[in-house]
C-alpha cells in the first residue's frame, strides 16, 4: 500500500475517533454551535473512516486464514482456510478500491463546503462576460448536484459581466469535484462588442479552496483591520448611503477579503469571514505542498492559477482540458452546467496517477 495514502487514512481514522469522543463529552453536548462544528466534520468524514476500519478488518482476518491455512493439519483444512483467503482477499481488493476513489484528491477531498473566486483575466469587458459564464456554469452544475450556492462578493462591470465574484458551495463531494477547476480558463469566440465576426480570445481565472471549520482557523478580531465603507454597484456608483460593506485585512499575511453583496453589515462580516478563513487555510496548505514539492507534483489538482487548463472553443463547440490531453465537441452542453464529462475524467485520471505512484 501506498504509504502516503495510509498514512492520510490512518490521520483521517484518528481524527475521526476524536470526533467520536468529542461529540460524547457532554460539556460539548451543551454548546449547540459546537456540536454543529463537530459534527459536521464527523459527517463529513463517516464515509472514509468506516470504510477504512473495515479494511483493516479483513486486513487482520486474511492474515488470520493465511495462518490457518500454512498450520493446516489436513488438505481439507488447507482447501477450505486457501478458499476463505481468496474470499477475503477479493472482499478487500474491492474496499480499497473504494478508499482509492475517496482519497483522490488529496486530504481534504472529504470537504462538503469550498469557496470559488472567479476572475476576469486579459480581454476586458469580453473577459468579465466570459467569467459571469464560467460562474453560470458552476451554478447550474451545482443545481444537477443538489449543492447549495451562495454569493459572497461580487463586482460587475458595465455590461453585466464579473471583474470578480466569490461564491460558496456545500454538499457531498463539492470540493473533491470541483478543486480541479483552479487554474487559467481561456475562451475562444466572437464576442457581442464585436462587428467585424471575428474570434478574439480571453481569459478568466478560477480559484478553489476548501472551507475549513471553525475550530481549524481560529481569528479573533485583533488578527485582522476591519474597515467599513459604502457598497458600490456597477461603474462606481453607491448604492446604499450606509457603511454596510466591509474589508478585512488579516495581520499576520497581508491577505485581505471585502464582501458588500448584503444590505446588512453584520450579514457582510460574517461571509468575509469565512472567506478569509478559506484564504488562510488555502494559503497554509500551499506553504505544506512547497515543503514536501516532490509528493504528487504531476497532478492534475495542483491548484496553480497561473496555469492555462482549460480551451472554450464556442465556433468549434469544443472544449480542451490541456492537463489530460481531453477534447470534448459539446461545449454547449457543458457550459449549460452538465459538466460530470468533463469533472469524472479528471477525477479518474488523478486516480490512474495514485494507482501508478502505488
Amino acid at each position: 500500500m501506498s504509504q502516503s495514502i495510509r498514512d492520510l487514512l490512518e490521520e483521517k481514522l484518528k481524527r475521526f475517533g476524536d470526533l467520536e469522543s468529542a461529540m460524547a463529552d457532554p460539556v460539548v453536548q451543551g454548546d449547540g454551535a459546537q456540536m454543529g462544528v463537530i459534527a459536521r466534520e464527523h459527517g463529513g468524514l463517516a464515509k472514509m473512516a468506516n470504510k477504512y476500519r473495515a479494511f483493516k478488518r479483513l486486513t487482520e482476518e486474511l492474515t488470520g486464514w493465511q495462518e490457518v491455512a500454512d498450520d493446516a493439519a489436513d488438505a481439507e483444512e488447507r482447501d477450505m482456510a486457501n478458499a476463505e483467503v481468496e474470499q477475503i482477499k477479493q472482499r478487500r481488493e474491492q474496499a480499497w478500491d473504494e478508499l482509492l476513489t475517496m482519497t483522490v484528491g488529496g486530504e481534504d477531498s472529504h470537504r462538503t463546503r469550498c469557496v470559488m473566486e472567479i476572475r476576469a483575466g486579459t480581454g476586458g469587458e469580453e473577459a468579465a462576460l466570459f467569467a459571469r459564464d464560467l460562474f453560470e456554469m458552476y451554478r447550474k452544475h451545482a443545481e444537477h448536484k443538489g449543492w447549495k450556492t451562495e454569493i459572497m462578493d461580487m463586482s460587475v462591470s458595465d455590461m453585466g459581466g464579473f471583474k470578480e465574484i466569490t461564491l460558496t458551495f456545500e454538499g457531498e463531494g463539492v470540493y473533491r469535484e470541483l478543486q480541479y477547476e483552479s487554474g487559467g480558463h481561456r475562451v475562444q469566440r466572437v464576442p457581442e462588442t464585436e462587428t467585424q465576426g471575428r474570434v478574439h480570445t480571453s481569459a478568466a481565472t478560477v480559484a478553489v479552496m476548501p472551507e475549513p471549520e471553525d475550530v481549524e482557523i481560529e481569528l479573533k478580531p485583533d488578527d485582522y483591520r476591519l474597515d467599513k465603507f459604502c457598497a458600490s454597484g456597477p461603474g462606481g456608483q453607491h448604492v446604499n448611503k450606509t457603511e454596510s460593506a466591509v474589508r478585512l485585512t488579516h495581520l499576520e499575511t497581508g491577505i485581505v477579503v471585502q464582501c458588500q453583496d448584503e444590505k446588512s453589515q453584520h450579514k457582510n462580516l460574517a461571509k468575509a469571514l469565512r472567506v478569509l478563513k478559506a484564504r488562510i487555510y488555502e494559503k497554509k496548505r500551499e506553504e505544506e505542498a512547497n515543503k514536501r514539492a516532490e509528493t504528487r507534483r504531476g497532478l492534475v489538482g495542483s491548484g496553480d492559477r497561473s496555469q492555462r487548463i482549460r480551451t472554450y472553443n464556442f465556433p468549434q463547440n469544443r472544449l480542451s482540458d490541456h492537463r489530460i490531453n481531453l477534447t470534448l465537441y459539446k461545449l454547449d452542453q457543458v457550459i449549460a452546467g452538465n459538466m460530470d464529462a468533463v469533472t469524472d475524467a479528471l477525477i479518474e485520471y488523478d486516480r490512474e496517477q495514485l494507482r501508478n505512484e502505488m
